[in-house]
C-alpha cells in the first residue's frame, strides 16, 4: 500500500509542476513582412505597423529572424520602439 501512496503523491506533484511551468511560458513570433522576431508577450501592436503575431511553433517560408529586446517592431532595417 505504501508504494501506491508514493506513486500517487509523485504523480500529483509532477502534474502540479507541469501545470505551473505551462502557465509561465508565454511566447510568440511577431512578423512584419518576412522579418520576424521572438516576443515574450503578445502585445497589441499599432495597426499601422502591420505586425502579425504567430504561435511560437510557427515557421514560414523565406523569413529572416532579427531579435531585439523590449517592446517594439521592425520597420525596414530599423527597430521602432513604442
Amino acid at each position: 500500500m505504501k508504494l501506491i501512496s508514493k506513486a500517487l503523491v509523485g504523480g500529483i506533484v509532477g502534474a502540479g509542476i507541469l501545470a505551473f511551468s505551462a502557465v509561465g511560458a508565454s511566447a510568440a513570433i511577431a512578423c512584419t513582412g518576412n522579418v520576424c522576431w521572438h516576443v515574450k508577450e503578445k502585445y497589441d501592436y499599432p495597426p499601422a505597423a502591420g505586425v502579425v503575431v504567430h504561435e511560437d511553433t510557427w515557421s514560414g517560408p523565406g523569413v529572416t529572424f532579427r531579435e531585439h529586446e523590449g517592446r517594439g517592431y521592425w520597420k525596414g532595417d530599423a527597430w521602432t520602439t513604442w
